[in-house]
């Protein structure tokens, strides 16, 4: 049984009410502006709803960022989900995402989804990443986060999938968070399957809730002090995201 259009309560997770073994899904969004707890805008990016560019359905969203070299802070353009993971879940992740035609690759980093989660209180992070997926040149890349958050070690999964321009992909990413080196990672990149590893530890030590963004984060911009190339204007496409507990429930394809 799929249980379809269900929204998580704050501090709430459906893998909290043991689920993992039937199939749910965690959340859906086809492509809309509602139905995130929140939409990351940063200085003069835009997250916007559109019809004329579309993976499947009426809509999709259109987000951009652009370059300015007098501004020193970062360029999010992200929709958010939270409580999506927790250590001890196991679940699935997807999207579509398209980037603009005449996207410029440069081997500079631009993240296309991460999971994250406040740790302020620790004195040791802020807002901290675990799993990103981000674009370096033409190639994929992911990573899992391990330790704790005040000793934190991140391991790089590199040159997964050629990503082209214009055209739209579809990736899933299958997870145990686990931070004792029993966890897994796995990703498929337009249906087939390129990252795949076991006794991992794939998050940090710590057992709040981590939230799912998808959006473009121009993270080489603000990491570099400096733009490579000459594109200063970026675009993407993202359509079916979603998070469940089977392959189908994250499968942009299968909606």
């Amino acid at each position: 049984m799929k249980l379809k259009n269900i929204g998580i309560a704050a501090g709430v997770s459906l893998f909290a009410f043991g689920l993992v073994a039937e199939a749910a899904e965690i959340f859906r969004n086809t492509g809309t502006l509602s139905g995130w707890n929140a939409i990351n805008r940063e200085h003069n990016g835009t997250v916007n709803e559109v019809t004329n560019v579309t993976y499947e359905g009426p809509t999709a969203l259109k987000v951009t960022q652009i370059y300015d070299p007098s501004y020193n802070g970062r360029y999010h353009s992200e929709v958010v989900k939270h409580n999506v993971y927790r250590r001890g879940d196991t679940g699935f992740y997807g999207f579509a995402f398209r980037l603009q035609a005449d996207w410029q690759f440069q081997p500079q980093s631009y993240n296309i989804a991460q999971f994250i989660a406040d740790f302020s209180n620790t004195g040791c992070d802020d807002y901290m990443p675990s799993t990103m997926v981000w674009l370096s040149g033409n190639q994929l890349f992911t990573r899992v986060k391990q330790g704790s958050v005040c000793n934190q070690k991140t391991v790089t999964f590199g040159n997964l999938a050629t990503v082209t321009a214009g055209e739209w992909h579809k990736v899933i990413i299958q997870a145990k968070w686990a931070s004792d080196g029993t966890g897994f990672f796995k990703l498929w990149f337009d249906g087939t399957k390129v990252l795949e590893q076991y006794n991992l530890s794939t998050t940090v030590s710590d057992d709040r809730y981590f939230q799912f963004r998808v959006g473009l984060y121009a993270n080489g911009w603000y990491d570099n002090g400096y733009m490579q190339g000459s594109q200063g204007n970026r675009s993407i496409w993202f359509d079916e995201i979603a998070a469940g507990t089977t392959f189908a429930d994250a499968d942009p394809s299968q909606w």
